[in-house]
């Protein structure tokens, strides 16, 4: 079967045709071949499905002209699965392909990588790690991992974390920075404590507006006076109950490349908030100035600008908070053949919506000409996925589109194609597809 990632890049390799009706397989081929012909299932720049076509001299064996654009690699770490998809090496970034999210709870070796710096050591003493809270603050506090376990009420939350950048690769014209196709997310149990408890505990003054986020990765030149990343939000989101301080990830120890032993997880919102190895959160008055703030930094235009527009971002654009609802197709994968005259394809998936909650979930076989509603699973707490399921029924054998759609509590649908152009490609969230083919 093909991933993403394996249909959109067109490279010229075959592997063998999977099983008729294969179609939860987490592995990939390069490229799936329709009954012996010709034809190739391919996806388009952009992230949608279309035929290709291998030239006759390619089919009978003789060398191309000319080699394919190298693709997306596959990714190699231990403790994750090989179906993850490289995306840059410096810093380190993998995606999830989106037949690897067909868990409720994201597994730790499916679940995305995004790195800023360079990945600092391990440690041997985790409950020894130490985390500063000073500024805007009555009591500045110096809390170990132990003292936050002893000290404060340690909650768990399933709940979506999603890197800024997803769907960065639906851009047209492609926008900067490592192209996402949907699998910059994943939905995981987060254990830890409330942000909120331990910011209380400093003693907030009435002078704190904002907070500003520190981690131990280096930056990526080696400088030891920059930071790889250093974001920052309202307190009003800091104080959120679901913003925790988290040591655990799905029952474990949390791993040290999603930022163990200590990390914010900051829902809902760009995922680059949520600081990996953190030491540090400083209370401020004014809003933060860190690195990954400001300009055209997980930004994005108040004003629609002409796409490909070379822009500063110090006028007409905000931070990027609330990230955009988004549906995902988790089985069928794409790529999938169906064996001959089936005419019923049962259907699985997620969809989110930042701060907000799912009203509905559509798929479409037919270019968004009918749309069929989808069961919905109530999430367990707020900003988890809701995972959902359905039918739905072919007309006949042969190839055909399934389009994902999902709306949030406010009515906002996904749109067909990627919106609101910036330099670095945030907020693209359109319609999911995928290919598969009957017969």
């Amino acid at each position: 079967m093909l991933n993403e990632a394996d249909l959109r890049d067109g490279a010229a390799a075959t592997d063998a045709v999977p099983a008729a009706g294969a179609l939860d397989t987490p592995r990939t081929s390069r490229r799936l071949l329709l009954g012996g012909s010709i034809a190739a299932l391919g996806l388009a720049a952009g992230g949608v499905p279309r035929l290709s076509m291998i030239s006759p001299a390619a089919a009978q064996g003789a060398a191309p002209a000319a080699a394919p654009p190298k693709g997306p690699q596959p990714f190699d770490y231990p403790g994750k699965d090989k179906g993850l998809t490289l995306l840059g090496d410096r810093p380190l970034v993998a995606e999830t392909p989106a037949n690897l999210l067909d868990d409720d709870t994201t597994p730790i070796a499916k679940f995305f990588v995004r790195n800023n710096g360079q990945i600092p050591e391990p440690i041997k003493d985790v409950d020894g790690w130490q985390l500063k809270i000073e500024g805007e603050v009555d009591k500045p506090l110096t809390l170990t991992v132990k003292e936050l376990k002893s000290r404060f009420k340690a909650h768990t939350f399933r709940m979506v974390l999603e890197c800024g950048g997803n769907g960065r690769s639906f851009y047209t014209p492609a926008a900067r920075g490592n192209q996402w196709t949907n699998g910059g997310a994943g939905c995981a149990e987060w254990t830890g404590v409330r942000l909120a408890d331990v910011l209380k505990a400093a003693g907030l003054k009435a002078s704190a507006k904002f907070t500003g986020h520190y981690g131990a990765d280096p930056h990526l030149s080696g400088d030891t006076t920059k930071d790889a990343v250093s974001r920052g939000m309202p307190i009003e989101k800091a104080l959120e109950p679901h913003s925790l301080i988290v040591w655990a990830m799905n029952g474990e120890p949390l791993p040290h490349i999603h930022g163990g032993p200590l990390r914010l997880v900051v829902p809902g919102w760009p995922a680059s908030l949520s600081s990996k190895w953190l030491n540090r959160i400083l209370v401020r008055a004014t809003p933060h100035d860190g690195q990954g703030m400001g300009g055209t930094s997980y930004r994005v235009p108040t004003v629609p600008i002409v796409p490909g527009s070379n822009v500063d971002g110090k006028t007409n654009f905000a931070d990027l908070t609330s990230m955009p609802v988004r549906s995902i197709i988790s089985a069928p994968a794409n790529g999938a053949r169906l064996p001959a005259a089936t005419r019923e394809v049962a259907l699985r998936g997620a969809a989110w919506a930042g701060d907000h909650t799912i009203a509905k979930v559509e798929v479409s076989f037919d270019a968004g000409q009918r749309w069929h509603a989808m069961t919905l699973a109530k999430p367990k707490n707020r900003y988890d996925w809701v995972r959902w399921t359905g039918k739905i029924k072919l007309p006949s054998d042969g190839y055909f589109e399934l389009w994902a759609r999902a709306t949030d509590s406010r009515g906002v649908a996904q749109p067909h194609v990627a919106t609101n152009w910036n330099p670095q490609g945030y907020g693209s969230n359109p319609l999911h597809r995928i290919a598969v083919l009957v017969g």
